[in-house]
């Protein structure tokens, strides 16, 4: 089988998870420390504090800022529902912008949906390619907005400008075990904001910013150097992982876009995609609808994904949902009704894309 992704765990870490062991430093300690220093150095940031998962990250920036009960955050329809999660978690309401071709959240979406209740944009940064954060950065400050950027699946992703995914706002990364760096579970927050981090960093312990000194009621949303023994070693390899993926998409794409009904994913606007996915999307002139290519596929063992099958609000427990405003994002359901993700890991030999390639043709009639 070509699977859509593939764990793989090194010698270098597993030799650094045995060493935790015997240390028996288990909890948070001096390897979160030095997986929060990599990070930070990731998001051209400051500073990063390191938590759980990715949904905790998010919930701990939203609530860093003071986001409250009856304030809006905007947010994309196209995504995982931790997203919305989150900010439902920090009792805030959700709006819903649509997406471009890109996938990402569309600047020009935003504007109508800013009043007077509105307090943070939250782009994400989808398939592993930065939204347009110098058209959304610039409505953000225009209008006294937050800005926190779900890149959860955009680590080491770059801007038209040239910056680093999670350096415009508060980053908030995932670190989950399909990700481009993982640890099986985790999450970081980036920052330049000393004082938010360190909000970030009492609220995260329970409060505590010394043992027993409560200052606020907070959680306990720590990382264990266990899992970030996982995920450091993966920074040292980065690069090679990176050129990889960009290595497989470019093949992928050379091999399918000609392809009638068949629109590959592309890098726009000089941004560095780091190609978490590889996501095409197909059209009603497909010799085959998505199902048909799904059938194709799995005759064939390739691993596919559909990321993601609906609008994140067209569930019931979201539409009925009081602080769940629907304004209407065409673009992002009829995306959902079309798109389709093929593997382009880097544990991807040639002839394994070549193999993608010759069945997504054949099946499309090419």
């Amino acid at each position: 089988m070509i699977p859509i992704t593939k764990i793989e765990v090194g010698d270098e870490e597993r030799a650094l998870v045995l060493d935790v062991l015997d240390r028996g430093h288990l909890a948070q300690g001096p390897l979160v420390e030095r997986f929060e220093g990599l990070c930070a150095t990731m998001a051209e940031s400051d500073h990063a504090v390191a938590v759980n998962n990715g949904t905790t990250a998010l919930v701990l920036a939203i609530e860093a800022l003071g986001v409250r009960p009856g304030d809006e955050v905007i947010t994309s329809p196209l995504t995982f529902i931790a997203t919305i999660n989150a900010i439902l978690e920090a009792g805030a309401t959700v709006r819903f912008g649509d997406v471009g071709d890109d996938y990402n959240l569309d600047p020009a979406s935003i504007e109508s949906l800013v009043n007077e209740r509105t307090r943070a944009v939250m782009p994400v940064h989808l398939y592993g390619q930065a939204a347009d954060m110098t058209a959304i950065g610039s409505i953000a400050e225009n209008n006294g907005l937050a800005l926190i950027e779900d890149a959860a699946q955009a680590h080491f992703a770059t801007t038209s400008e040239g910056r680093a995914v999670g350096s415009y706002g508060l980053g908030c990364f995932s670190f989950y075990a399909t990700k481009n760096v993982m640890c099986g579970e985790g999450g970081v927050v980036t920052t330049s904001d000393a004082a938010l981090a360190d909000r970030m960093r009492v609220l995260r312990n329970q409060g505590m910013r010394a043992r027993y000194e409560y200052e606020v009621p907070g959680h306990n949303y720590r990382l264990t150097d266990l899992a970030a023994a996982v995920a450091i070693p993966q920074f040292d390899r980065i690069d090679a992982t990176i050129a990889a993926r960009r290595a497989n998409a470019a093949r992928l794409t050379a091999g399918l876009g000609d392809v009638a009904g068949l629109i590959a994913p592309r890098a726009e606007d000089g941004r560095g995609h780091v190609w978490h996915q590889y996501t095409i999307r197909l059209t009603e002139e497909a010799a085959v609808d998505r199902a048909g290519l799904i059938d194709a596929l799995v005759e064939q063992e390739i691993g596919h994904g559909i990321y993601y099958p609906r609008a994140v609000y067209d569930y019931d427990c979201y539409r009925s949902h009081p602080r769940v405003v629907i304004d209407g994002s065409p673009r992002a359901e009829s995306f959902a009704r079309s798109v389709l993700s093929l593997p382009v890991h880097h544990h991807l030999v040639d002839d394994e894309v070549d193999t993608v390639i010759e069945v997504v043709r054949k099946a499309l009639g090419a």
